[in-house]
């Protein structure tokens, strides 16, 4: 007699359960979006509403008190979502940079031989990291700059103003041979990081001090200083803030909600920055040191050449997570008035009562941010990485 196979059942199947249970999944998440869409669609349709993008046309009728490009009211509703983009772009890239050199300063000076820098980076640390962020938010807008003085007696530091309106302070301006000195730039950065690589290579091998630091700091100077004696003029002219009676004319100016926010938000996630350097750092085994001790090598010296390039792959994962924080927890700028994605969208959906699209907006604006810096941050976590043979 011939053996008949087996059959197994469907539901003993090794190889077709976890494709059926994929399958079960996708469906039932489509079912549940469609059902939501078609809540939304009824109802829109009850208060006379449709889903569409034609209303970003309209004129938007209300002002933006801070703007990157020109806005006025007369402009559609689109160009004042730009405005808010821009905003929440500028507010996240300058808060990230602030949050990163104050996050390794203190994460290092946590770890400081120096036992009264240690204690003032441990308060520093609990303190900011153990507050809401909203609580800052409003103590650094309540409590700091909303009582600074009028802007007839507002408080200066050389060029810099401050008052109850913001802070006034010097800016750049372009020229005609701007572009030039860019590219000058990159070549002197390039022709200085190169030589600082190469000094220290010999350094290390050969056992002799070439001070790379001062030597690529010398080279691209030496270079700026010629060019600027070719060329007749520096990269950029700086325009210096005067007040006129009424306001500060020339540099620019920063809102009494845009300094709460940038502040706020660079010193909270600075915090957690700080942390991750220093378990970061405490992660290099402490062979490390004690090899780079034995041959000589000052602390500052061993940090920067071999403790912290060995550290530095420990740090971007977490570090990637604290910017994605940064940007996401820009949205409670609307606390204080700084007009954002978020608070120009919530402006828009109560004229039009757009609320679906204008939410979908915010969310594609957040989305394409996050995942931008994540593509950035894994680019640069790849180039640490190490190659295994």
């Amino acid at each position: 007699m011939e053996n008949k196979k087996t059959v197994t059942p469907l539901w003993r199947n090794k190889k077709m359960l976890p494709i059926f249970i994929q399958v079960l999944f996708i469906i039932l998440v489509g079912f549940a979006i469609s059902v939501m869409v078609r809540n939304v669609q009824s109802g829109l349709d009850q208060i006379g509403l449709k889903i569409g993008l034609d209303y970003l046309n309209l004129k938007a009728s209300f002002p933006i008190a801070e703007s990157l490009i020109s806005y006025t009211p007369d402009d559609p509703y689109k160009r004042a979502i730009v405005v808010g983009l821009l905003n929440t772009l500028k507010v996240s890239f300058f808060g990230i940079i602030i949050a990163s050199v104050l996050g390794v300063v203190m994460g290092i000076a946590r770890l400081s031989s120096n036992w009264l820098i240690r204690q003032l980076a441990t308060v520093y640390v609990e303190v900011f990291r153990n507050t809401p962020l909203l609580v800052q938010i409003f103590i650094w807008n309540f409590a700091v700059f909303l009582p600074m003085p009028k802007i007839e007696d507002a408080a200066s530091i050389g060029s810099f103003y401050f008052s109850n309106r913001g802070a006034a302070i010097p800016w750049f301006t372009v020229h005609d041979h701007s572009l030039t000195w860019i590219a000058v730039i990159i070549v002197l950065a390039a022709v200085a990081v190169f030589l600082f690589k190469k000094l220290t290579s010999i350094a290390i091998n050969a056992g002799k001090q070439t001070h790379p630091l001062l030597s690529s700091i010398a080279v691209f100077a030496l270079g700026f200083i010629l060019f600027y004696f070719i060329i007749g003029n520096g990269p950029f002219g700086v325009s210096v803030p005067e007040f006129n009676g009424n306001a500060f004319v020339g540099g620019t100016s920063l809102s009494i909600g845009f300094l709460s926010m940038l502040v706020a938000l660079s010193i909270y996630t600075s915090t957690y920055i700080a942390e991750i350097v220093r378990a970061g750092i405490l992660g290099v085994p402490k062979g490390q040191s004690e090899a780079a001790q034995a041959l000589g090598f000052k602390s500052p010296t061993a940090l920067r050449l071999i403790i912290f390039p060995q550290a530095i792959r420990i740090i971007i994962p977490p570090l990637t997570s604290q910017y994605l924080n940064l940007i996401k927890n820009s949205s409670l700028a609307m606390a204080v008035a700084y007009q954002d994605i978020v608070g120009i969208g919530n402006t828009i959906i109560n004229q039009t009562g757009h609320t679906f699209e204008t939410i979908l907006i915010m969310i594609a604006v957040y989305l394409l941010f996050s995942l931008g810096t994540s593509l950035f941050m894994n680019f640069f976590n790849k180039k640490f990485q190490l190659v295994e043979r």
